[in-house]
């Protein structure tokens, strides 16, 4: 990410948002999410380089949907994502593009352009919501409490996202559309509400 990147502004505007409106001090936050204070430090000056579990982690001890942490909150009546202008968040085995956060009626819904990268995999021990995910591009094994299914492009899968489960791509990158959704206030999951993977 650039030292001017979107995401790095508008994660260090709402992180720092989010630790206030809990009262946590770095320390606080810093214990509760294991990162360290220096990174969140830097996070919050929108001169660090997070990374997707770097984001979950925080997502985590604040107890919000990670796009509360990435989203803007602008609103037009057209919205148009440019690929260009969308910093990829990095993991385990996985680039996600954060598209669009959607909510109505009590549900939220998250979009992602997910690329799970060549001979990678991400697991999950499960979070609140339902993924889907239709891939574009290559074959996608996808993992769930111990059930495997392999998919090409234009298959989906859908599947309670509170269940262990895991993202493979064993022949090279694979290129897919994820979508999670869930209620606001996503109840007690083992990880916070709106953390794909």
């Amino acid at each position: 990410m650039s030292p001017s990147s979107p995401v790095r502004s508008t994660l260090a505007a709402n992180l720092r948002r989010e630790r206030s409106r809990r009262g946590l001090s770095l320390s606080e936050l810093s214990r509760l999410s294991k990162i360290g204070k220096a990174t969140l430090s830097q996070l919050e000056s929108a001169t660090g380089n997070p990374t997707i579990e770097t984001v979950f982690s925080l997502s985590r001890a604040l107890g919000v949907p990670i796009s509360d942490l990435l989203d803007t909150g602008h609103r037009e009546a057209l919205t148009v994502v440019r690929a260009a202008e969308v910093d990829v968040l990095s993991g385990e085995g996985v680039d996600l593009r954060p598209l669009r956060r959607i909510e109505a009626d009590g549900v939220i819904m998250e979009v992602y352009d997910q690329q799970v990268r060549a001979d990678s995999r991400q697991p999950s021990l499960g979070h609140a919501g339902t993924e889907h995910t239709v891939v574009q591009s290559g074959t996608l094994s996808v993992e769930v409490d111990g059930h495997q299914v392999e998919l090409g492009p234009g298959d989906y899968v859908s599947f309670d996202a509170s269940l262990p489960h895991q993202y493979t791509a064993n022949d090279g990158p694979v290129r897919s559309v994820l979508l999670l959704h869930y209620r606001s206030g996503g109840g007690a999951p083992s990880e916070a509400p709106g953390t794909p993977h």
